[in-house]
């Protein structure tokens, strides 16, 4: 069942409740990197024109201790956000209350008004991100509509998503609108041929992405640390390589399951420390003794170009080698330019550190659709049902 969209709600006077992801990287009170700012501005200001009486708000980092509080303050975020939208954007320091409701009520049409960060109701117990019912009421009675727009938290039941979906009508905002269409569409319905690339460290971070894509895709192309535990299921030799001893088995199911659609790096760039300037050279087959795979190989970039030619949809989740070392990043880098020019395609990268490579080396233009949510990506790559989501009105 399709899923209320921001455009299907009548804004005009309403007290719009949006959850936005405002989780931003601070140093010393300083905002380091506004993007996730910028990729809620479409939904605020289409409410701000429709004219709607926003009431935006976030969780920021982990709220522990009264100290924590301090340097996780929504305040400088509401400071950006006025500059961004062009109007001022009212800040409350609250999370409820007396001055946080009368603030609402005299919000004018087109207002923008920011609360204070979520998880500061954490300190009460786990309030916020173990969706305590009754808070959720009380933030659904502060507003009339929801607009669900923070996908990096869709896959967790918090009262600041699902709590307050329970309670009012809900919409989904544009930026998780997109998740749903391209992620989504790539699982549900995909134009074939369907390339999946997965990387990353760990066989147990994507087990159940793997499991599911090898039922839904064309092909399955596996590169990263993860791809030492499918060798060593090989039988091969990976030296001093990254290897998850407990999912050998599982490896070897996952490629007798897959036959021929699960693609391997054929080659591998190998050093005998985790340093960038540890000497490296490229092995194919088994890696020495006291060396480590610390990215794929050229001839394995051009196995891959191989096998994503004339892919029409290609989900990307995960870096090809230790990207964060210039030294091993080539991998990462020639997926990056690989997709980047693949012509008639719908090219996704699926958050986390594949999102962050391909937007450093300024590629971000040239993807249909960089996902904002790590875990939540991974999670619908899976299949699973996303509780931020299921939460919303039904269209």
């Amino acid at each position: 069942m399709a899923k209320k969209s921001v455009k299907d709600l009548d804004l005009k006077g309403k007290k719009v409740l949006v959850r936005a992801d405002f989780n931003v990287p601070m140093k010393d009170g300083e905002i380091t990197n506004d993007n996730r700012i910028e990729a809620a501005l479409p939904t605020l200001e289409y409410i701000i024109e429709q004219g709607g009486k926003v009431i935006v708000f976030s969780h920021l980092g982990r709220i522990k201790t009264e100290e924590d509080k301090e340097e996780n303050s929504l305040r400088p975020v509401s400071v950006r956000l006025s500059e961004l939208l062009g109007k001022d954007v009212t800040f409350i320091p609250e999370t409820r209350g007396e001055e946080l409701e009368s603030a609402i009520d005299e919000l004018d049409e087109g207002d923008v008004l920011m609360f204070e960060n979520t998880r500061f109701e954490d300190l009460e117990g786990k309030k916020e991100s173990g969706n305590d019912p009754e808070l959720g009421k009380y933030w659904a009675s502060l507003g009339d509509v929801f607009v669900n727009d923070a996908f990096g938290t869709a896959h967790r039941a918090h009262a600041s998503n699902v709590g307050i979906a329970s309670n009012i009508e809900s919409a989904v905002g544009f930026l998780v609108q997109k998740e749903i269409d391209f992620i989504g569409g790539a699982v549900d319905n995909p134009e074939r041929p369907f390339v999946a690339i997965l990387g990353g460290a760990k066989v147990s971070d994507k087990i159940g992405v793997i499991e599911n894509l090898l039922k839904v895709a064309d092909k399955v192309i596996i590169g990263g640390g993860m791809a030492y535990t499918f060798y060593k299921a090989l039988g091969r030799e990976i030296g001093t390589s990254l290897l998850e001893e407990d999912k050998v088995d599982l490896a070897k199911e996952l490629m007798e399951k897959a036959g021929d659609k699960l693609i391997l790096p054929v080659d591998t760039v190998v050093a005998p420390e985790f340093d960038n300037d540890s000497p490296s050279q490229v092995v194919e087959g088994n890696i020495p003794a006291d060396e480590m795979g610390l990215d794929i190989g050229p001839k394995s970039v051009e196995l891959f170009k191989k096998e994503l030619e004339g892919a029409k949809t290609v989900v990307w989740n995960g870096p090809m080698g230790v990207f964060e070392m210039e030294n091993f990043a080539k991998g990462t880098e020639a997926i990056s330019k690989l997709l980047a020019n693949l012509e008639d395609a719908t090219t996704i990268v699926g958050g986390g550190d594949s999102a962050t490579a391909v937007q450093q080396l300024g590629y971000e233009d040239d993807f249909s659709h960089i996902s904002t949510g790590g875990g939540a990506s991974l999670e619908y790559l899976e299949g699973k049902e996303l509780p931020g989501i299921a939460a919303i009105s039904d269209k």
